[in-house]
């Protein structure tokens, strides 16, 4: 009789132990789960909406969305010049820059970024190619 309640005492040690095992196996892996969560990395932002409330963005993405900038910028991928990212990662954001960058947005140009050629904008005034330069050189990663 002693055995008997001994093996009984073992196996609902052993069943009270493992916590009926379903339930601890479920919540291990919802901790494992929430612990993965709050390790993994959070997805990038991009640019665009790392800035969108700045308000040189806004009137700088609003000129530029006016013009036929488009047609040969992207904010991060290269189509025909290069993409905004990679002008602001090339040039430091200081006002001698945005002068510069400026007066090459209403002349045009040629060989800083290869051959083709940047057809000029002369009808651009010069505070609205500062502002869109501002908005550019924003974009630094």
């Amino acid at each position: 009789m002693k055995k008997r309640n001994l093996v009984f005492a073992i196996i609902a040690g052993f069943a009270f132990a493992c916590g009926g095992g379903e339930k601890t196996a479920e919540s291990s892996s919802e901790a494992a789960s929430t612990t993965a969560e709050a390790t993994a990395p959070a997805p990038e932002m991009s640019l665009e909406e790392k800035y969108k409330d700045d308000p040189i963005y806004i009137k700088g993405v609003e000129k530029v969305k006016g013009s036929d900038c488009m047609t040969c910028h992207m904010v991060e991928r290269k189509i025909i010049g290069p993409s905004y990212a990679e002008v602001a990662a090339k040039y430091e954001n200081t006002e001698e820059n945005v002068t510069m960058l400026a007066k090459k947005v209403i002349e045009g140009g040629a060989g800083v970024w290869g051959e083709v050629m940047m057809s000029p904008h002369p009808a651009l005034s010069e505070e609205d190619a500062k502002d869109m330069v501002r908005y550019i050189l924003l974009l630094k990663k």
